[in-house]
């Protein structure tokens, strides 16, 4: 009965709280959170990030970066670099993407970040409904980036960087407009696609590329 009862005393002693949906096995310890970037774009890598946050230097307005304007992310991504315990950033490329598939990619993506965490986690959060191959315990959190703090923070970290790595595309490939569509298939990034065909960073095995390449073949 002590054994069972000093187990249940320090699992109510976890930091990790209701709102982030901890189950009741779970050992207190650091959680991160985890959220990627990119799957639906045409181009470019998918970017993946995950964070640690610390309970005594909480960050107000963490929420789903979609959900954000690029200012606030911006400001955001700062604090959070400033005020967590731990973040990283990490990132799957388009040859990879066009090798694995892009849901493997994102997994990769999400797996290299963790593991690039300078400290361990005890369990790590993902947003979605698939979790990556990891030596810890983990679990899938469905719309996690508006429920949980940890993986809000991800989130935004993995869209500023991807955001950011658009922008700088831009410079070398002004005519794809990469810094306004951020390589989503929008009828201006489409348009510019069939114009001037794909760029080394478009990727090869996204239909709308594919079609490109085919005719270019021709």
């Amino acid at each position: 009965m002590k054994a069972s009862q000093n187990v249940a005393k320090k699992q109510s002693k976890s930091p990790i709280k209701a709102e982030q949906v901890a189950l009741s096995w779970d050992a207190p310890g650091l959680m991160a959170g985890v959220d990627e970037a990119g799957r639906g774009p045409l181009a470019g890598p998918v970017v993946a990030a995950a964070v640690i946050l610390d309970d005594l230097n909480p960050i107000k307005g963490l929420a789903d970066s979609k959900t954000l304007t690029a200012s606030r992310r911006e400001k955001l991504y700062d604090e959070i670099r400033a005020k967590a315990l731990c973040c990283s950033v990490a990132e799957a490329s388009v040859a990879e993407i066009d090798e694995l598939n892009i849901l493997q990619a994102t997994l990769l993506a999400m797996r290299r970040a963790v593991e690039g965490l300078r400290l361990k986690p005890v369990k790590v959060l993902v947003d979605g409904n698939r979790i990556p191959t990891l030596d810890v315990l983990a679990e899938a959190v469905v719309k996690g980036d508006s429920k949980v703090q940890a993986i809000s923070a991800a989130s935004i970290l993995a869209k500023v960087t991807r955001d950011r790595w658009c922008a700088e595309l831009h410079t070398k490939f002004p005519q794809y407009g990469f810094d306004q569509h951020k390589g989503y298939g929008t009828a201006q990034h489409l348009a510019a696609l069939n114009e001037f065909g794909a760029c080394p960073e478009h990727r090869r095995t996204f239909a709308p590329v594919t079609a490109v390449l085919n005719r270019a073949a021709k």
